[in-house]
């Protein structure tokens, strides 16, 4: 086993190797200028001109790191080789010139990625190009200044850092504005060093890739150092109690959550573990965080990302184009070059002579809470699987109407399945949800809904011993509603909009422990819409798995009168073709709990397992007891709002 990687095997050098093929891969792509990188494929949503513009500038990105982490040492020509891009890009008369942000919104996220590897490789790249492609390029980026038109999420990032590299030049920048987007991320700050993408509960990959790697990166800028100076600690305590929840989202395997959008990026999950390393954080050690960015990389390389010619394609393991968003190109997924920014740390950094560590879900059970995105997380160390049940995140604000996002909405989210992303089930929720279901078979949405509670509690309850284990408990209520979706969709992450019809209040609990949650749900009342007619049936959904994935995912009735069933697709998930999705339904009853253990484990993982029973003490009361005993013996006695 390669030291001090006893856990993956993934050595500096095989960082290096990676990232060494991707390079090379995409060389035979770029223009006879060299500014243009244009990968294979159909055309993106914003176009070739934007294609190739994203695949010089993030590929650019991981070069930069190789030069960086190398002090200049470059057997391979990178500084070379982007030099003479940066020289035609810049051009307006070249032929492959690029996009300006002028023309195309798009330009401004890939300007921020030149001028922060311009700034990491000063000596190499920006001060060997002649005087006049240096005033080109500053001509280019100073479009930024003055541009009020930068949404206010993770994009405020690219003004500012676009705008600090040109201070450091001599070009022009506003401090006003740079001032204005430092204080419109600090917005973005919520409990537990989480951050969420802009005002909308925008809980995903971006936290960690984007809003916390942007703070640290920038404040190492040359243009950076007054502005930073007040900010930096706090920025980085920040960063250090979010990896407290970082590390345990991810598996043994190394797969990260499946959740949110721009899955595409893949291993740019791994970028907020090198910058806490970057960062030189407390709380968590450069053992570990290397375990687990080696992890998430080894993940996706051990499963077919880069593919066998050295490529990034559209997908997750591989080419699955529906993962996309409407803002993707063949060059969009090499964003997940952020994940190799720990090539940008030389070879006698702490985070790669450390021996690594394993991952909290490889040294015990996880059972947490994760107050910003409303988040329960439960890793189990005999399978591996870390899951994530769901009761504040939607990528909407709160009371919103619009359809559910199955990448943000679920109840469930893991690390070993995928929500599913075909077209009926952006219309329809099929899985993990807790739905009314019409006579059509339409199922209803819960978006803007309302986080109840989020708490741990020992097992036990009155007059019950407590034998120190524990229980963790989450609950949410929505006005629930029919979609039918317009026939024009923006595919940014948000759920679908369209018409909707109101179906009624749903409140939802889940009692999770292990790779069980107790999901007990209650009608609150239907709306007259649905209480015509036979009314909707109260369907439990649980995890959706592939065939042939070696899991097991099952919904099993505690409490009421549920029938089961399942629901199955072809290609609706990345994880393979033939998916499934258990559920159990009853009559729609208002005022009525009802009950069911929904899992998900590895087949042949804790075997000796008892049949669960769950019961609710005067379940007229305003707030019922629930009593679970739990498949390994536990009993837990939990309080239902």
């Amino acid at each position: 086993m390669t030291p001090h990687a006893t856990f993956t095997g993934w050595d500096r050098q095989r960082w290096a190797d990676l990232a060494d093929r991707m390079l090379a891969a995409v060389r035979p792509y770029a223009s006879p200028g060299g500014a243009l990188v244009t990968l294979p494929g159909p055309e993106g949503g914003y176009g070739r001109a934007v294609d190739g513009l994203e695949g010089f500038a993030r590929t650019f990105l991981l070069a930069g790191f190789r030069l960086a982490g190398e002090r200049g040492a470059d057997p391979h020509g990178y500084a070379e080789r982007y030099a003479a891009g940066l020289a035609a890009g810049t051009d307006p008369h070249a032929p492959d010139r690029w996009v300006r942000m002028s023309e195309h919104p798009q330009a401004k996220v890939e300007a921020a990625s030149l001028a922060l590897v311009l700034d990491m490789t000063r000596p190499w790249v920006w001060d060997r190009l002649d005087a006049g492609v240096q005033e080109r390029v500053v001509d280019y980026l100073a479009e930024a200044v003055g541009d009020d038109t930068y949404p206010r999420i993770n994009w405020v990032w690219f003004r500012l850092v676009v705008q600090t590299f040109l201070r450091s030049v001599g070009g022009p920048h506003s401090l006003d504005e740079m001032a204005e987007d430092l204080a419109t991320h600090d917005t973005f700050e919520r409990a537990d060093g989480w951050m969420s993408d802009g005002a909308e509960r925008s809980y995903d990959h971006y936290a960690g890739w984007a809003l916390h790697l942007y703070p640290t990166l920038w404040a190492r800028m040359a243009g950076a150092g007054d502005l930073a100076a007040p900010r930096r600690e706090r920025d980085r305590a920040l960063l250090d109690r979010f990896l407290l929840d970082a590390v345990a989202l991810v598996g043994a395997d190394g797969s990260p959550l499946v959740q949110g959008r721009s899955l595409a990026y893949r291993f740019a999950a791994a970028a907020p573990f090198w910058v806490g390393a970057i960062a030189d954080v407390p709380s968590v050690s450069p053992g570990l965080l290397r375990r687990a960015a080696s992890g998430v990389v080894g993940h996706f390389a051990d499963r077919g990302a880069p593919d066998d010619d050295g490529l990034l394609t559209l997908g997750w393991h591989h080419a699955w184009p529906r993962i996309a968003q409407s803002y993707s190109g063949p060059g969009s997924p090499y964003w997940a070059s952020k994940g190799l920014l720990g090539l940008a740390l030389p070879a006698d950094h702490p985070a790669w002579t450390a021996p690594e560590e394993p991952l909290p879900v490889e040294t015990g059970d996880v059972l947490r809470t994760v107050r910003a995105p409303g988040w329960i997380v439960s890793g189990t160390r005999s399978d591996g699987v870390v899951r994530v049940v769901n009761h504040g995140t939607d990528h909407a604000l709160p009371g919103a109407r619009t359809g559910d996002s199955p990448l943000y909405a679920r109840l469930g989210y893991s690390t070993a399945t995928s929500p599913w992303l075909d077209d009926a089930s952006w219309a329809s929720p099929a899985e993990q949800s807790a739905v009314l279901v019409d006579a059509s078979g339409r199922a209803t949405h819960r978006s803007g809904m309302t986080t109840l509670e989020l708490r741990l509690e020992p097992s036990g309850g009155p007059g019950v011993p407590d034998d120190g284990a524990r229980v963790a408990v989450a609950a949410s209520r929505a006005d629930v509603r029919w979609l039918t979706p317009d026939a024009d969709q923006h595919h940014h992450g948000s759920g679908y909009s369209g018409r909707t019809t109101d179906a009624g209040t749903l409140t939802v609990v889940s009692l999770v422990r292990g790779p069980w949650e107790v999901r007990c749900v209650r009608v609150d009342a239907l709306a007259a819409e649905a209480a015509d007619g036979a009314g909707p049936a109260l369907r439990i959904c649980g995890w959706p798995v592939v065939e042939g994935d070696g899991l097991e995912s099952a919904v099993v009735p505690l409490v009421g009168t549920l029938t089961t069933g399942e629901t199955r697709r072809d290609d609706a998930s990345p994880l393979g073709p033939l998916a499934r999705v258990p559920w159990a339904e009853a009559p729609a009853r208002p005022g009525t709990w009802v009950a069911a253990l929904v899992s998900l484990r590895r087949s042949g993982h804790d075997p000796d397992v008892r049949p669960p029973a769950a019961h609710l003490d005067d379940p007229g009361a305003t707030a019922p007891t629930v009593v679970v005993d739990w498949p390994d013996g536990a009993r837990t006695t939990s309080s239902l709002p």
